[in-house]
């Protein structure tokens, strides 16, 4: 074991006094065994402990903890619950992790403007339970949402099943409150669509910034009415190849369905297994295809679909007639990721998005990785908007397995960049996909950014090491001029 740090035990204890002073004494974090489940998020190949954990439940505590930690240069890793399969919320070790779990509370629900004022730490499913008895709903449903808090969805702008028809995270909110690292509370937009109109969409800059640029508070989200009637069909097909071309023809035909999910046949007998159901060994790939609408539009749907979908080579059909049917369907997608569990120790889940005609040349180049690294994968992902979550299949207690996992998913990323993509469709960046910012951005794209992140944090406080393959280095960004015809920062502005 080695030897403790005295200097780093007292900073350690005095910081925590002076935070404790803000948030109670309680809410502050700071031996082994109450920081240890933070040291890391749903990307656990890597974790650090962190120097504390401060748990406010008001805007006015985030601001004094944000006022206190940027007087004392102490950097923060903001964290929901920690569902982020990209690192987005891995600590630092000389910093502390501010959590969001007590800022839990529906602070309202108007149903006239289809809009619900909520903070960060609700999780995702608890907004449309406190809707639905009004006939509303809230849309963006990823994988994890019994447990993802919509701070959380906002910072990685997570989409879900239902997203290729009524958007991701950023198409679902109107306005948003956030504490910059100067103490100062700031509101964009407003409670009702349109909010944003007539100013900067800096509610747009925060959405998706995973924590980098400041501490969202509050969050104005969309409701939307309950679609009438929602039916699933689950089709089955003798190869991959055939389901990613039912995914395009679906599309080519105008039809958009609120759903259209991908799953293979590792997935398919994993999730069986657990379910209960059989599938004929000739099934190698099932689209579940959800439709909503009217009942007149709904059977007209799910009848052209069948049409399309046997055009292609149909090799088994299955249709929801009731609202239990179609929930049974969903349970083996939802589950997907959890069942993997079942067939290997570890499992790394990577985040590319492709055109949707490339599907079937990416599935193509992904067996062929998995030739090359020797590892196994299953896939499962929204295929609606070619948003790829291919599942790398690893032990990491065999020497060498988990450094064949990250390369595996880096080729995968990078081969989504090459047909058109880009690396991530809702994960994040965090430190999964960082060093890959180069393979989609030049130097010009990744200064931009760099000085946007540096006109919020100046003092690179705010969840440090991520996104950005280098450090920000925001005095140098300042002093640079325009010259030799490249674009060089004048001076960052700071809020």
């Amino acid at each position: 074991m080695l030897p403790v740090d005295e200097s780093i035990v007292q900073r350690r204890h005095l910081i925590a006094e002076c935070l404790r002073r803000i948030v109670g004494q309680e809410w502050v974090l700071d031996n082994e065994a109450e920081r240890r489940p933070y040291e890391c998020d749903g990307f656990t190949a890597y974790s650090a402990l962190p120097l504390l954990v401060v748990l406010p439940d008001s805007t006015e505590q985030v601001r004094g903890v944000l006022e206190y930690c940027r007087e004392e240069r102490i950097k923060i890793v903001p964290r929901g619950s920690g569902t982020s399969l990209s690192g987005g919320a891995l600590p630092v070790e000389d910093g502390i992790v501010l959590g969001t779990a007590r800022m839990n509370r529906i602070l309202e629900v108007d149903a006239e403007n289809r809009v619900a004022r909520v903070q960060p730490g609700v999780p995702n499913v608890r907004v449309t339970e406190a809707v639905q008895h009004l006939g509303l709903c809230y849309m963006p449903d990823p994988s994890s949402q019994a447990i993802a808090t919509i701070g959380g969805n906002a910072a990685e702008n997570s989409g879900g099943v239902h997203c290729f028809k009524y958007g991701v995270t950023s198409n679902h909110i109107t306005g948003m409150e956030a504490v910059l690292l100067t103490g100062d509370v700031i509101r964009f937009g407003g409670p009702f669509v349109g909010g944003t109109d007539g100013e900067f969409d800096l509610t747009g800059v925060l959405i998706g910034s995973e924590g980098m640029l400041a501490i969202i508070t509050e969050i104005t989200v969309r409701l939307t009415p309950q679609p009438p009637i929602a039916r699933v069909l689950s089709l089955g097909f003798a190869n991959v190849e055939d389901a990613s071309r039912c995914v395009g023809a679906i599309i080519a035909h105008g039809i958009i369905p609120a759903g259209l999910e991908f799953m293979d046949r590792k997935v398919i007998d994993t999730v069986s297994s657990m379910l209960g159901e059989i599938h004929p060994p000739e099934v190698q790939a099932i689209l579940l295809c959800e439709l909503d609408g009217t009942a007149i539009e709904v059977d007209a749907l799910v009848a052209r679909v069948e049409v399309i979908a046997r055009e292609i080579g149909l090799a088994e059909l299955r249709i929801s007639k009731t609202e239990t049917e179609r929930e049974q369907l969903w349970q083996g997608r939802k589950a997907a990721f959890g069942a993997m569990g079942k067939i290997a120790r570890d499992v790394y889940v990577t985040d590319g998005t492709i055109p949707r005609g490339k599907l079937p040349e990416v599935l193509r180049r992904i067996e062929n990785l998995s030739k090359t690294y020797g590892l196994e994968y299953a896939n499962c992902f929204h295929a609606g908007d070619g948003n790829l979550h291919p599942m790398v299949l690893f032990d990491s207690a065999r020497p060498g397995d988990l450094e064949k996992a990250e390369a595996f998913g880096a080729d995968v990323l990078k081969a989504c960049v090459d047909l058109g993509g880009v690396l991530s469709g809702e994960h994040g960046v965090g430190i999964e996909k960082r060093d890959l910012m180069p393979y989609q951005f030049n130097d010009a794209d990744l200064a931009q950014q760099l000085g946007l992140k540096c006109a919020f944090d100046p003092d690179e406080l705010l969840n440090p090491g991520k996104v950005f393959p280098t450090p920000c280095r925001c005095v140098e960004l300042g002093r640079m001029r325009m010259r030799d015809g490249k674009m060089r920062f004048a001076g960052i502005p700071r809020f």
